[in-house]
C-alpha cells in the first residue's frame, strides 16, 4: 500500500467515523422545530363551593410565542390566569409554568415572570425613572433602567411625574415595570383597553417587539383584531371549557368555513331566477341584498357573472367575505355551555 493510498484510507475512515458520530448526535437530539413548553396545563379544574369555574382544560404555550387567551366575562379566563401566576390554587389537574407548580413556586421563579394588569396606578410622587429604579430593586438581576426606558419609548419622559403621563404613556410605563426584571414570561391583561386606534397600533408594535426579544407573551384581550394581529396561537374559553384552539387563520376550522358572496339583486329579479346551483344556497339579507354561502368562490363567481352578463344585469355592491375571527369567536361563545 502506498503512502498516498494509506492516507486516503485513513481519511475515509475518519470521515465515516465522523458521519456516524454526527448521525448519532442528530438521532439523540430533539427535532429542531420542537419548542420548549413554558406553560403546560392538563385537566385543570377550579371549584368555588358548588360552582366549577374551570372544567378540565388543557393548554400548552411554547417559548417565544404570543399566545392569546380569549373568552367572555365569567368564562373562567381570569381564574385560569391567576392560577398560572400562582395567585390561586387549582382544585384538580396539573399546572407547570416555567417548569414549576406556580402555587408552590419560589421567589426566584417569580422573578422570571412579568405582569401588566388591566388597570394600575403609578407610584405617587415618583418620576418615570424613579418608578423603574424602585421596581428594579426588587430583582437580583434587573434590566438597565435607561435601556428599558428606550425599549418602551419613554426616554424623553424619564424625569416627568408618572401621574402626569398620558394614557398611552402610562401603559408603556406599565410594560416597562413588567420588563425591568427581564422576565422570560409576560402576562398582558387587556393591554390596550381605552386606547384610541393610533395608540393601539403603536402598542401592538411594542408587543410584537417582545417576541423579537425572545419573550413569551400570554395575552388576554377582548379585541379580536388585536388577537389576530399579534398572536401566534389562540385559545377560546367559554363556560370554563376550551372550545377552540389554533392559529388565527385556522381557529374553529376558519379556513374550511364557507366564504360569503353578497350582492344586490338586479331590479325586478327574484331569488329563484338565479342559477339553480346558486339559488339553493342563497338567502336574503334585506334591502334587496342576497348572501351566498360558498366553498368554491372562483367557480361560483364565474357562474354568477356569466348569469349577469347573459341577462345584461349589474351586480351592485358585490362583496366576497371570509368569516372573521370575531365571527368565529361569537359562534363559539354564544352557545350556553353551562
Amino acid at each position: 500500500m502506498t503512502a498516498k493510498t494509506s492516507a486516503r484510507s485513513v481519511a475515509s475512515m475518519l470521515t465515516n467515523s465522523l458521519d456516524a458520530a454526527v448521525a448519532q448526535c442528530v438521532a439523540a437530539s430533539p427535532p429542531q422545530d420542537q419548542h420548549d413548553l413554558v406553560i403546560a396545563v392538563h385537566g385543570l379544574r377550579k371549584r368555588y363551593g358548588g360552582h366549577e369555574a374551570v372544567r378540565g382544560i388543557d393548554l400548552e404555550v411554547r417559548r417565544g410565542e404570543i399566545f392569546a387567551f380569549l373568552g367572555p366575562n365569567g368564562a373562567g379566563k381570569t381564574t385560569t390566569v391567576e392560577i398560572l401566576q400562582g395567585f390561586r390554587r387549582a382544585s384538580a389537574g396539573t399546572v407547570e409554568v416555567l417548569g414549576a407548580d406556580p402555587w408552590h413556586a419560589s421567589s426566584a421563579w417569580r422573578e422570571r415572570i412579568g405582569t401588566v394588569l388591566q388597570e394600575s396606578e403609578p407610584e405617587p410622587g415618583l418620576s418615570v425613572r424613579e418608578c423603574l429604579q424602585l421596581y428594579a430593586g426588587y430583582y437580583h438581576a434587573p434590566r438597565q433602567v435607561q435601556e428599558t426606558l428606550a425599549l418602551v419609548e419613554l426616554a424623553e419622559q424619564a424625569d416627568e411625574r408618572a401621574s402626569a403621563l398620558s394614557g398611552g404613556q402610562r401603559r408603556r410605563l406599565d410594560l416597562a415595570l413588567a420588563l425591568i426584571g427581564d422576565p422570560e414570561l409576560i402576562f398582558l391583561d387587556e393591554p390596550t383597553t381605552g386606547f384610541d386606534p393610533s395608540a393601539r397600533r403603536a402598542a401592538w408594535g411594542l408587543i410584537a417587539e417582545l417576541r423579537a426579544l425572545g419573550k413569551t407573551v400570554f395575552l388576554t384581550t377582548h379585541y379580536m383584531e388585536e388577537a389576530e394581529r399579534l398572536a401566534d396561537r389562540i385559545a377560546i374559553i367559554a363556560a370554563g371549557e376550551i372550545v377552540a384552539q389554533g392559529t388565527p387563520q385556522t381557529l374553529g376550522d376558519r379556513q374550511l368555513s364557507s366564504t360569503q358572496i353578497a350582492f344586490a339583486l338586479p331590479r325586478g329579479t327574484e331569488l329563484a331566477q338565479l342559477p339553480a346551483a346558486l339559488a339553493e344556497r342563497a338567502s336574503t339579507l334585506g334591502e334587496g341584498r342576497v348572501a351566498l354561502a360558498s366553498t368554491r368562490v372562483a367557480a361560483d363567481l364565474h357562474v354568477l357573472s356569466g348569469w349577469a352578463l347573459q341577462h345584461d344585469a349589474e351586480l351592485h355592491a358585490l362583496e366576497v367575505r371570509r368569516p372573521t375571527l370575531e365571527d368565529v369567536y361569537l359562534q363559539l361563545t354564544d352557545n350556553d355551555r353551562s
